[in-house]
This record gives structure tokens, sequence and C-alpha cells, in this order.
């Protein structure tokens, strides 16, 4: 299929998903950048209903990089225990919130080549806290969102880079930030891992996966 074809196809899936779902948007709570940034951190192997659960108290707690670095390991550790990966995720919340004090007078950048250059921030992360914060336009690629890429036939990689870039290819700029979530939604709707439900899926005739789930 050429590029246009499939930029025709990528557009008409995501514009069907986007009249299933009006009202999808990012599954993290928050109040601030900071806080998205904290929370997207600990989302790291952990739902979003988990972080959610634990940011509720700790931004009670900890309102600033500050606040991060003036507690003991072993007190951060407790607080975001059940979020998983507890101690690297506190050496990693620890090293972030020390930069932004050291580098941007505690506050998160605006910059998305800014983000990705802090201490345990990936593309993910600075896509989710970019697009979601500060309205710049990026993709961020979670599990669902490498998941259902590549059964919808966009790619055929798990490279979350490479999906990210195919994404941007695929879909006009304004696309970007909703369609993290769009993607994200379905998956936890209806395309759910081991267990679609195609037929009731709105983009399954758009679908190449399909056929390797169903047979049909």
């Amino acid at each position: 299929m050429n590029d246009n074809k499939e930029k025709v196809r990528a557009k008409k899936i995501f514009d069907l998903l986007q009249e299933e779902y009006p009202d999808a948007k990012i599954a993290l709570d928050f109040s601030n950048p900071f806080q998205l940034l904290i929370a997207t951190i600990l989302s790291a192997q952990c739902t979003d209903q988990r972080v959610n659960l634990v940011t509720k108290e700790l931004f009670k707690k900890y309102k600033s990089p500050k606040d991060f670095l003036i507690v003991s390991d072993e007190e951060l550790e407790k607080d975001i225990f059940s979020t998983g990966f507890y101690k690297q995720k506190t050496k990693s919340i620890k090293a972030c919130c020390q930069a932004l004090i050291e580098n941007h007078n505690s506050k998160v950048p605006s910059d998305f080549d800014e983000l990705v250059k802090l201490p345990s921030v990936g593309r993910k992360t600075a896509s989710v806290v970019a697009g979601n914060t500060f309205g710049i336009p990026a993709i961020a690629v979670d599990t669902h969102v490498k998941r259902l890429s590549n059964l919808l036939g966009f790619v055929d990689t798990d490279n979350p880079d490479k999906i990210e870039m195919r994404l941007k290819e695929l879909l006009p700029k304004e696309y970007w930030i909703l369609s993290s979530h769009l993607l994200a939604t379905h998956g936890r709707k209806v395309c759910i891992a081991n267990r679609p439900k195609c037929e009731i899926c709105i983009v399954a005739k758009y679908c190449p996966g399909k056929k390797l789930i169903s047979g049909k």
C-alpha cells in the first residue's frame, strides 16, 4: 500500500475512533506539569488506576521538586511502594527533581528537547508531558499504542521510537496528541490483549490484524 493510501486509511481509523470515544483523554490525574511528570515516571510497569490512587495522597505531601529531595529514600519508597519497582522509581524521581532544581529553577521545561534531557525521562514521558500540559504536538507510545499500531498494520516493529515516527508520518499534526489517548482507550475497552472484541470493533474493516486474530 502506498503512503498516500495509508495516510487516508490511518486518518479514517482515527476519525472513527474519535467519533467512538469523544471524551478520550489521558488517564493519569494531575493538576500541573510537575505532577504529570512524576505520575508518568510512576506509571512505568504500573496501571494508571494504581498510579492515581498513589498520587492522590502523594501530591498532598510533595508539592515541589524540593519536597521529594528532603525526604529519605526509604520514606519515598514507602509512599510509592504499591506502584512497583519503587527503589528504581525513587532514584529516578529524585534525579529528575535534582535536575529541575539545578537547571530549570524547579520548573518543568516546556521545550521537548529539554524534557528529554531530564534524568529518567525518555521520549514517551516527554511526549506525555509536552502534549498534555503544554499542547506541544507529540505522540506517546505506551503498550496500547505499540500493540494496536502493529495490529492495525501501521508498523511492524516493537521499537517505540520507530512507531512514534511512523505515526507522525501518517497522521496530521493536529491528531498527534489525541492519537495516543484514542488507541489506549480502544485498547482498554475493545481491542483487549488476548481477548479482542473484533465483532464490535468500530475499525475492524480497516484492520489487517483482525484476520490474524479471528481467522476471518
